[in-house]
């Protein structure tokens, strides 16, 4: 009898630990509207990722859902007022992916910056010496970096920028006590800095956050950095100023409708495109996946939760 239902893929490793523990229905193999209505009471423990989440139509079909445990800090995709509502507390892995993430975003800023993409592209394509070098790109050097989402990982880029610049400015719900200058208003910040690096979590409060006009803000010598979530940028708005030149570039991570990235976006020269790999290194995936799943045994057997989200802390 099955009592935990898997809907992210697996690594060798995890499927081990799992199956070591628990008796498992990976969600991908099963017919959903057949299998539900007959196991889906037996289903004590969730584990999933980031970017499947776990389906609001699918958790109402597991009545006696005890835990969910997401591989990976960002947890948009659970809706945790149906999960508090319910008694159900969520976890997620903060911590052991900021350092991960932050290089990522350090190689973002350093590629817009440097022209890497394109100057990669000229040394491989052969035509270097007929053609010569291409315009000589501007420094990293001592740039103001404007950062949303000065959390674990914001603080973390800080630190691995800090070779660069240490001219360091943010914005955020609220100041925090530390020596960068505070900005209430985005689109003053993006004004301010030649940089914009997001690091923000996803969701309905900073959906489309990056607005049209914050873009502009930025401006045509500036970039914009995104290792958070898609959904903070209005992808639409960021193709126009790509396109017109009102945003000088842009450095990608995540998208909205991953794994889609859209063509005209593609097409851009002035984008450096990674495909959604902040935390995607063999041991930071591996810490992330030991602490997903040490939540899940934690609670099977009654003891403290490791990584509960806030949302979850009145459960506890």
């Amino acid at each position: 009898m099955s009592d935990l239902l898997v809907f992210n893929k697996l690594t060798d490793h995890m499927r081990v630990r799992i199956e070591d523990v628990f008796a498992p229905t990976y969600f991908q193999t099963i017919d959903a509207t057949e299998w539900l209505p007959l196991h889906g009471d037996t289903i004590r423990f969730i584990l999933t990722d980031g970017p499947t989440g776990v389906p609001s139509e699918v958790l109402k079909q597991l009545p006696n859902a005890e835990i969910i445990s997401n591989v990976g800090v960002g947890y948009d995709g659970v809706d945790t007022v149906i999960t508090t509502e319910r008694g159900i507390p969520v976890c997620h892995t903060p911590d052991v992916l900021n350092e991960e993430v932050a290089t990522t975003a350090l190689m973002l800023y350093l590629a817009c910056w440097r022209n890497l993409e394109a100057e990669m592209a000229l040394a491989r394509s052969g035509r270097w010496g007929s053609e010569g070098n291409l315009p000589l790109p501007r420094t990293p050097e001592n740039r103001r970096v404007g950062i949303l989402g000065l959390g674990r990982i914001g603080k973390a880029v800080v630190r691995k920028l800090a070779p660069w610049t240490t001219d360091i400015v943010y914005f955020g719900r609220s100041k925090q006590d530390i020596p960068f200058p505070y900005y209430s208003d985005l689109i003053a910040m993006a004004r301010d800095c030649e940089t914009l690096v997001c690091i923000a979590p996803g969701g309905d409060a900073t959906r489309n956050l990056i607005s049209r006009e914050v873009m502009d803000a930025i401006g045509p010598d500036g970039f914009l950095i995104n290792v958070g979530r898609g959904s903070t940028v209005d992808e639409m708005a960021l193709i126009g100023a790509l396109q017109e030149g009102t945003l000088g570039g842009a450095g990608l991570d995540v998208y909205v409708d991953e794994p889609h990235i859209p063509s005209a976006l593609r097409s851009l020269p002035n984008t450096v495109l990674l495909p959604h790999i902040g935390s995607a290194s063999i041991e930071t995936r591996r810490a992330m996946a030991d602490l997903a799943i040490d939540n899940l045994i934690a609670w099977k057997e009654g003891r403290p939760l490791l990584s509960p989200v806030p949302e979850s802390a009145s459960l506890l």
